[in-house]
């Protein structure tokens, strides 16, 4: 059978958009973030520090020995599970950005759901909070769906506005019906029990959290390019009045995303009790579900993409502590590079198509 010159003409157009969107897709946000370490380094030489040598210092801080690895693995794993969060709605068009307020609630689900379940077996108690951290998220993110859906509340604001709302709730049952007596200075539920703390990765000290999250991004990604539920999404974000006029069930599509959404911020609050923390305070709220948005608006809403830069960003922030002992800038600075490369990522959309 002999095949047409144009058919092989089409396919290889086929093949070159292919990869002029693939390199679009790593170029532009690498750009992005070059331009913001740019800038960043004007700051900090008008600050009268060298920006090379505060550039090198971000490397050794993140990645420049295994230690520095560990820390770093241990700060993206609720980087990927709360970007998750900004990524599966995004699918469906919609700007979810209340992965903070989903966090803190499911941590403040598993820390209670510990304290009923006295004298199970550890794996027993994992599960449980697991399962409460996860349905507590899921509820939380789906409040802001059901908005949508039912009242056509935008879901940017109603997200952001919960997480006030659950920032609200947290304290008000912290430092009153969930509180252990024994804390004093620090308002705090009553600790999970060594047994039932997540242990780490054999031969690392990194814990379980970091894989839950990648599996989360590898489910995720099957769910949205391998399923006909992750089709009926992305044809909805693309135009949702063509899938409503073709049958599209939109509003259980948005519900179903967002409680997803959730379910995995709400993960990553039980990671942080079970693994970091013991317990649910104030430490809790220390901005990784705002640090998530930034993530999955890098990564482009791609869950595998998520990963690497998660690990990215968890290393700017792992680096913050080196940068104030040895150039005696604020640990705070690290939120400032955040802050640039979230603009220039914003910045860099109108460069789709164009290079």
């Amino acid at each position: 059978m002999q095949v047409s010159p144009v058919s092989i003409d089409d396919a290889s157009a086929r093949w070159q958009d292919i990869l002029r969107s693939g390199a679009e897709a790593v170029a532009v946000p690498l750009l992005a973030v070059l331009g913001a370490l740019v800038v960043f380094g004007i700051f900090v030489s008008l600050a009268g520090v060298n920006p090379f040598e505060t550039y090198n210092l971000m490397y050794a801080g993140a990645f420049g020995s295994w230690f520095s690895w560990q820390n770093t693995l241990t700060r993206a794993a609720p980087l990927i599970l709360t970007a998750l969060c900004c990524a599966l709605p995004a699918q469906l068009g919609m700007v979810v950005i209340g992965g903070e307020g989903a966090l803190v609630i499911g941590g403040l689900a598993a820390a209670a759901i510990s304290q009923a379940l006295p004298d199970a077996a550890p794996l027993m108690v994992q599960i449980a909070m697991a399962i409460a951290a996860m349905a507590a998220g899921a509820a939380w993110i789906a409040m802001a769906g059901g908005l949508r859906h039912w009242r056509g509340v935008n879901e940017t604001i109603a997200s952001l506005l919960l997480v006030y709302i659950a920032i609200a709730v947290f304290n008000h049952l912290v430092e009153g019906l969930l509180r252990d007596p024994a804390s004093l200075n620090k308002p705090s539920t009553p600790h999970i029990g060594e047994a039932n703390m997540l242990s780490t990765i054999p031969g690392t000290d990194i814990h379980w959290g970091l894989a839950y999250g990648v599996i989360a991004c590898v489910l995720a990604y099957i769910l949205i390019y391998r399923t006909t539920f992750g089709f009926g999404m992305r044809v909805a974000g693309g135009n949702v009045k063509a899938a409503r006029m073709v049958g599209l069930p939109v509003g259980r599509l948005v519900l179903v995303a967002c409680g997803l959404a959730g379910a995995s911020a709400g993960l990553a609050g039980m990671v942080e009790v079970a693994a970091v923390h013991g317990k649910a305070n104030a430490s809790l709220i220390v901005g990784y579900g705002y640090t998530g948005i930034l993530v999955a608006f890098l990564a482009r809403h791609n869950p595998l993409a998520i990963i690497p830069v998660a690990i990215l960003l968890g290393g700017i922030g792992a680096s913050g502590g080196l940068l104030q002992r040895r150039l005696g800038l604020p640990e705070a600075n690290v939120l400032e590079l955040q802050a640039l490369i979230f603009i220039a990522i914003l910045t860099s959309e109108v460069l789709y198509g164009r290079l």
